[in-house]
């Protein structure tokens, strides 16, 4: 169970107080001149494996790497454990339970606690029953959520005070991956006078939203975790790993969003089920930390488990400007640079197979119906049997009409160009006369609040809760199903006409009958498009090339027309976001060395009445 490092190869890292284990030593005294080819996991992996393995089993181990075989499972040790609240509290329950058995035999039940780092955010459990055109919907929402939760929040709320190497970010504060990205990964240690890679597993598919901060981050199972939690090592055998050179530039006003829908659907072709991937080339160098964020975040949607992006320029760039301290800053790049994790250090790795995407060839795009990987151009909305014709009859919801339309899920909202980009099509919107259709359930659900102070700087808050896209949670809300309940009338019209509804979400899943019971089907579309399809109010309109509405003057609007261009979103965000926000959101958060007061029991007051939680 111990965490102890070994001492061969261990040596002082340059410029720092740190040490640092010299992997390419290590790999070249095996083989001369084999670190050079070897992928940017495998060099994680075995750094892995040079501070932490047997040094009885470390050649073995090693030569799996570097020969790429898959013969042989060598122990992995996550540097941390990120968890939800639904998964996590399962493990902290087994834990509690644990500590029960522990006291009764007449030992310290206070002993048992995580032996690796663990981190639990509360972010699965609020529901959108009050949408974004009520300005109250955040606090009523919160409220909501606490009643429903109570059993369940009384026992994370102990955890936080009971249990040591545990860090709980109570509800109400954000997503998992979000605040993993912009506060939690620090992308290298530095433990016991140590410099390392951070590594993680996490409780979620969508854990390897950090992969674009070159963190190895892969999603596992409950018992996985708790495993891990334990100290145990978590055993492997070297994965599939494949390069992924995305070549070309963006073509002007495509979103993230339309490059990672693309990619999808080019990736589930290339059948890269369970593998690692890695980007790399001129596109991925040119493309900022938060849309490479975007691409990560949709991992299992590939099929795949983890998407690498390499360190550089962009990954510090983004660092400082979510408030990262500069010395940590200096120590990412000056560790990527000693152990051959900077980008100028990996040109020479060979791929067993390498897939080529070129990011000039994507257009805008939503994905569905009920799939994620059914990429549907928007200018052949038409031709696929989408849009149609739209009917507006006075008093009567139309054919295909948008239900919900959520700019929801830390897949685009911690992209501040997505979300940058909602607020100025809103702002146009508005100046055009342009309003939300009355049926279509509008929410801005942040992953994090940052969101709300760069949105409250740029004056674009207002603009989007004058469409009713106020902000009703920071929590994983529609993305993850909780969308809340219809208004009862537009329920009852729905049931009563069997009415074709449907959803429109900026999240990453859109399965039939995952968004609402009522919306027939989801589609995914960037937080502007999100926006665009609230006016317009059902999926039979064609958004490219339908009038939106008519401005004062009777002229026709289309989305072109309010569509803002890349150097105004750019420019807004160079005049908007800023580190402080970050460092106002999230010190006070973090700061959790907590002076509690009352001493608290180490053995939880299980709760007789509970339907929830049962010792």
């Amino acid at each position: 169970m111990s965490t102890a490092m070994n001492t061969q190869y261990r040596k002082p890292l340059p410029g720092t107080q740190l040490d640092y284990f010299d992997t390419r030593e290590a790999v070249e005294a095996i083989q001369a001149g084999s670190y050079a080819k070897l992928p940017y996991t495998s060099r994680v992996l075995a750094e892995n494996l040079v501070r932490r393995c047997d040094p009885a089993v470390l050649t073995d181990s090693l030569k799996q790497i570097i020969e790429s075989k898959q013969e042989l499972d060598f122990p992995w040790f996550p540097a941390r454990v990120v968890c939800h609240d639904i998964l996590g509290q399962t493990a902290l329950v087994d834990l509690a339970g644990l500590r029960d058995a522990i006291a009764a035999k007449g030992g310290d039940p206070a002993k048992v606690n995580p032996v690796v780092p663990t981190q639990l955010i509360v972010d699965h459990s609020l529901a959108v029953e009050f949408g974004g055109f009520d300005k109250d919907a955040f606090a009523k929402n919160r409220a909501i959520e606490d009643r429903r939760n109570e059993d369940r929040f009384h026992f994370i709320n102990w955890t936080q005070k009971a249990f040591k190497n545990i860090d709980v970010i109570p509800q109400g504060n954000g997503i998992m991956h979000q605040i993993n990205l912009e506060r939690m990964s620090p992308v290298v240690h530095s433990r016991d006078g140590v410099a390392f890679p951070d590594t993680l597993v996490g409780t979620d598919s969508h854990t390897p939203h950090v992969d674009a901060l070159g963190v190895i981050a892969i999603g596992v199972g409950g018992l996985e975790a708790e495993s891990v939690m334990l100290g145990r090592a978590s055993y492997m055998r070297l994965p599939d790993i494949i390069g992924v050179e995305l070549t070309g530039r963006p073509q002007p006003g495509i979103t993230a969003t339309d490059i990672v829908l693309a990619l999808t659907e080019f990736l589930r072709a290339q059948k890269v089920v369970s593998s690692y991937l890695e980007f790399f080339g001129e596109g991925a160098a040119a493309l900022t930390l938060g849309d490479r964020a975007t691409i990560s975040n949709m991992t299992p949607e590939f099929g795949a488990t983890a998407a690498m992006f390499y360190i550089d320029q962009q990954t510090l760039d983004y660092l400082t400007l979510t408030g990262r301290e500069a010395e940590q800053v200096k120590l990412v790049e000056t560790y990527a640079k000693t152990a051959g994790l900077w980008a100028d250090s990996l040109t020479e790795v060979h791929y067993p197979r390498v897939l080529r995407f070129d990011l000039s060839s994507v257009v805008r795009t939503i994905a569905g119906p009920s799939n994620p990987h059914a990429r549907v151009p928007t200018s052949e909305l038409a031709a696929r049997g989408i849009s149609g014709v739209v009917e507006n009859e006075p008093g009567l919801m139309p054919d295909g009409a948008v239900i919900i339309a959520a700019i929801t899920s830390c897949t685009n909202t911690s992209n501040p160009r997505n979300v940058i980009a909602a607020g100025l099509i809103a702002r146009n919107a508005n100046a055009k006369g342009l309003s939300r259709k009355p049926w279509v359930k509008t929410s801005l659900a942040p992953g994090s609040k940052a969101v709300q102070l760069y949105l409250e700087e740029a004056k674009l808050l207002p603009e989007l809760e004058q469409l009713g896209f106020g902000i009703v949670g920071f929590a994983c809300t529609t993305c993850n199903g909780m969308s809340g309940a219809l208004d009862p009338v537009i329920q009852k019209e729905v049931i009563d006409r069997d009415l074709y509804a449907t959803a429109v979400l900026s999240g990453n899943r859109n399965f039939d009958g995952r968004i609402h019971p009522y919306a027939k089907q989801a589609f995914l579309a960037s937080p502007p498009l999100v926006v665009a399809y609230a006016i317009a109010g059902t999926i039979r309109f064609d958004i490219e090339k339908d009038v939106l509405g008519l401005d004062k003057d009777g002229n026709p609007v289309k989305l072109i027309d309010i569509w803002p261009s890349d150097e105004e979103i750019d420019a807004v965000i160079a005049k908007s976001v800023k580190p402080e926000q970050f460092r106002k959101v999230y010190e006070p958060m973090f700061d959790l060395a907590v002076d509690y007061g009352e001493k608290i029991s180490p053995l939880y007051d299980w709760r007789p009445q509970s339907t929830y939680i049962r010792r």
